[in-house]
């Protein structure tokens, strides 16, 4: 398998031109963050993953975790990755200073999390997940759980679970039955099934803590009902001490298509011991904290993983030899042929423009948690609150697709688990089906997030696109054909948004969310690659890397900018032609 060579020189210049790194770190909290320690986090940081984590993904896929007498054990390599990764202070990037984090921004974080990811997704899920409860923990939990579980969290010397789901609970987390007993104490006793639980139990940490959804018994039905429990997989004493394990089981571990080295168990809970966090009944809304970030860390799966296909198919394309061109004399590297080409630069293009949405998001949380400004902070929460499904749904979506087309630029031998290249494309896989599936974040997007404040937050978004073209006109010709597709294409998602917005018919407005979340992401990937040729045309004349830049946009805008319309025509289809053919007729033989 191709080495991971993580692109710094991308994620800066994305940090630059569409997170405005340097507005972010002028916030209150990032006194001691400057440019220099900024590019000296991310060059070791690129060693780190490159040197460390990187080579635990082959192993990690093909050895997987294994359930061994009821615990779970990982590679030994993961073992060993995770011990120097401790050392090394990678879990603290961001977290709070009060409780030994390093007290970056989160969009630096974000960087660190790509580089990580890209080198071994299913590995990365661990300290993703540790880092949202890291968030939930610090923004609803009690004074008193901080202070016993961040430190130990924000190390990395404990980890964290999101747990949800349930036999009979999946999407609909309303239908949760796990049940949480007062014991009096102030502790309840926890008891349920919950399934699909990543990182569930594993042996890198001393301890799991979950964080799981129950509900007391007089709560009201659906997720009106529901509180958020924080359920240790060992007891902690009041002094830091362990006091011995809590009655959570891991019953088994689900054998999977890709991200075989995460293990995705089955846990019991009987009457284990927990501790509410914050109201009883408000479970929901805290978890949403949680959720929300995992969100956006899963749209940056998505970028991650077609970041390694694509660098792994652009390095087989140049030295594999096949077929002739009309100017060779013999074989030539595979890259000469127009095919080929077409789909490395989609994949080129897509990945970066996958950065900017979610390294734009990412920085809209930054401004929004550490803002002074009402405004501005409102704002901010609003442009996150868009932008959270389209990254999650949209950037996954692309990932999937893109590590598609690295099997298919290694044509027969991509479907060889040799090569290194089915791998990438079966760990993308679950990527738009967990925390919430992409039709779910459709949903999300249409009948909530395109309404806020009477359709200005969605209206907002789109003019700010709108203003670029004053810029992309100034640019003149190089830019040309990106300006004329780009405003075309926003036209197209203006009439989509209308026309969502003016439908009283549920329906039709919920069959039209899937191609308009596809659409908006369509159309916001060619807005930011726009600034990034706008960022690099001054120097392109004197740098191939970035006159690259201006290609790239140029190579979006007329090859896949213009899905909109198809996308746009989709939308208005409307709800019937959906039911035309009754339930029966389909999967129907006959």
């Amino acid at each position: 398998m191709a080495e991971y060579a993580p692109p710094v020189r991308d994620i800066r210049f994305t940090l630059d031109t569409i997170s405005d790194i340097d507005s972010v770190v002028a916030l209150p909290g990032f006194e001691h963050v400057d440019p220099d320690m900024i590019d000296g986090v991310l060059d070791e940081g690129a060693r780190f993953f490159s040197e460390v984590f990187a080579p635990t993904n082959e192993v990690g896929d093909e050895i997987g975790a294994r359930l061994i007498d009821g615990a779970v054990e990982t590679p030994d390599a993961f073992k060993a990755a995770w011990s120097k990764m401790l050392e090394a202070g990678w879990v603290a990037v961001t977290g709070s200073p009060d409780f030994g984090g390093h007290g970056f921004p989160k969009a630096i974080g974000l960087a660190i999390s790509e580089m990580m990811t890209s080198a071994n997704l299913a590995f990365s899920l661990c300290p993703m997940l540790t880092g949202s409860a890291i968030t939930l923990l610090t923004r609803h939990g009690s004074d008193e759980l901080r202070e016993q579980y961040l430190a130990n969290l924000i190390s990395g010397e404990w980890t964290g679970t999101m747990v949800l789901t349930e036999p009979e609970a999946g999407s609909d987390v309303g239908a949760v039955r796990s049940k949480a007993v007062d014991n009096g104490d102030g502790t309840y006793a926890i008891s349920g099934t919950k399934i699909y639980i990543t990182w569930g139990d594993h042996d890198l940490a001393d301890n799991n803590i979950h964080l799981v959804l129950a509900r007391t018994p007089d709560a009201p039905a659906g997720t009106k009902g529901i509180s958020l429990f924080l359920v240790p997989k060992v007891l902690v004493n009041p002094d830091g001490s362990f006091g011995g394990p809590n009655n959570v089981e891991t019953v088994s571990i689900e054998h999977k298509l890709g991200i075989h080295g995460s293990p995705t168990c089955v846990l019991s809970f009987e009457e284990a011991t927990g501790y509410l966090v914050g109201e009883e009944n408000k479970g929901m809304a805290y978890m949403f904290t949680m959720m929300n970030q995992a969100r956006l860390e899963v749209g940056l799966e998505g970028l991650s993983v077609a970041e390694r296909a694509y660098q792994h198919a652009a390095a087989y394309a140049k030295e594999r030899k096949q077929g002739r061109t009309p100017t060779s004399d013999g074989a030539v590297p595979i890259i000469e042929h127009p095919d080929v080409r077409r789909m490395l630069l989609t994949m080129k293009a897509y990945t970066e423009a996958m950065r900017g949405l979610v390294y734009d998001a990412v920085a809209a949380e930054d401004r929004h948690l550490n803002g002074i400004d009402p405004d501005d902070k409102a704002a901010a929460r609003d442009r996150l609150a868009l932008l959270t499904p389209i990254t999650k749904a949209w950037c996954t979506d692309r990932g999937v697709e893109m590590s598609s087309l690295g099997v298919q630029v290694f044509g027969g031998m991509g479907y060889i688990e040799e090569s290194g290249a089915a791998q990438f494309y079966r760990d993308s896989r679950i990527t738009p089906i967990y925390e919430g599936t992409n039709g779910i974040q459709a949903l999300d997007l249409v009948m909530r997030k395109l309404p806020m404040n009477d359709g200005a937050v969605i209206g907002s978004y789109l003019d700010e696109i709108a203003a670029l073209d004053s810029d992309l006109a100034e640019a003149g010709e190089p830019l040309a054909d990106v300006r004329a597709e780009l405003a075309d294409a926003l036209s197209a998602v203006r009439t989509a948004t209308d026309w969502l917005n003016s439908q009283d018919d549920v329906s039709a407005r919920m069959a039209g969310a899937s191609p308009y979340q596809d659409l908006l992401g369509t159309l916001a990937g060619g807005y930011y690659l726009a600034r990034h040729a706008m960022a690099a045309l001054p120097g392109a004349s004197d740098d191939a890397w970035l006159a690259a830049k201006v290609a790239t946009a140029t190579f979006y805008a007329k090859n896949l900018l213009p899905g909109v319309h198809g996308l746009a025509a989709a939308v208005a289809a409307g709800a019937d032609i959906l039911f035309s053919v009754e339930d029966a007729q389909i999967g129907a033989t006959a």
